[in-house]
């Protein structure tokens, strides 16, 4: 197997994303509570402030400066959630009004329309942006991210908290995490019949030196968008978010570089065994 080199060598995190449902909400409103089909740069610096016990008023200066490669294992399928809350209760007990009193019984019950992503999984990249004014590399943000996702102080969910992730979120350090990241197995079912698969690469940051791996074709050329999902609080009374560029591409990948690993126990055993090849070898030759 090849290894696929990058003109630049990001050193960062793998994190790996995968639960029955996730949310990502882009723009939320009022009773329409939506879901983007990638994991927003909000909710992974949400996940990674809660995961270090930071309240919802700290400072983001430094969260601020990550930047995210994801890749779409599952791209899941989208779920419609009918959802209500605040009938059928006594008025002392209805929610509260914008003037502070409760609403009377004919009108109390509020109806919210949720999206999420089923049965979705991606692994991301987290790595840090150049700082030229700092002569910093990012090592010891990225320690602290990687302590806080091994064993967070408040409970990581993905996008909202009844998301939890299914399984163990932080997948090791990496010299570069971009080209790790291009051969790390798929967490989705093996399909016989389509030895090539189309995968997604989303990210912050544009995708020109995204290391292909020999075999592999890029399809069409890398497009980019806006979105409003930079977060520069989380506090409840001042969440503000600044608007960025996404970039995108897709890569046809053969299995022969990048192996559709199955799901559950098969994808835990594929990773474990690429993330430890000398234990693999080891275990193989008793």
């Amino acid at each position: 197997m090849s290894t696929p080199e990058s003109p630049t060598a990001r050193p960062g995190l793998l994190v790996h994303l995968s639960a029955p449902m996730q949310s990502w909400g882009q723009r939320s409103r009022f009773g329409e509570r939506d879901t983007a089909a990638v994991p927003t740069r909000s909710g992974l610096i949400g996940l990674i402030a809660a995961a270090d016990g930071r309240p919802r008023d700290a400072d983001l200066t430094d969260l601020r400066t990550l930047r995210f490669l994801i890749r779409v294992d599952r791209p899941g399928s989208l779920l419609r959630d009918f959802h209500t809350v605040g009938g059928g209760r006594p008025n002392h007990q209805t929610v509260a009004t914008a003037e502070g009193k409760r609403r009377p019984g004919d009108t109390a019950t509020l109806v919210t329309t949720r999206y999420y992503l089923q049965d979705a999984a991606f692994t991301v990249a987290v790595t840090t942006a150049p700082d030229p004014a700092n002569s910093t590399d990012g090592t010891g943000l990225l320690a602290k991210v990687a302590t806080a996702l091994a064993e967070p102080t408040w409970p990581p969910f993905l996008g909202r908290r009844s998301c939890p992730p299914e399984a163990t979120l932080l997948l090791g350090h990496h010299d570069n995490a971009w080209a790790a990241l291009m051969q790390l197995p798929l967490h989705r079912a093996l399909d016989k019949w389509n030895p090539v698969v189309d995968i997604t690469y989303s990210a912050d940051q544009p995708l020109d030196d995204l290391p292909v791996p020999e075999g592999c074709t890029p399809v069409g050329e890398q497009t980019t968008g806006s979105i409003t999902d930079d977060p520069l609080s989380f506090a409840e009374t001042s969440r503000a978010h600044t608007r960025r560029t996404s970039y995108q591409r897709v890569i046809k990948t053969p299995h022969t570089v990048t192996a559709s690993a199955g799901i559950g126990t098969d994808y835990l055993d594929a990773l474990t065994k690429h993330l430890n090849p000398e234990e693999a070898a080891t275990g193989a030759s008793r």
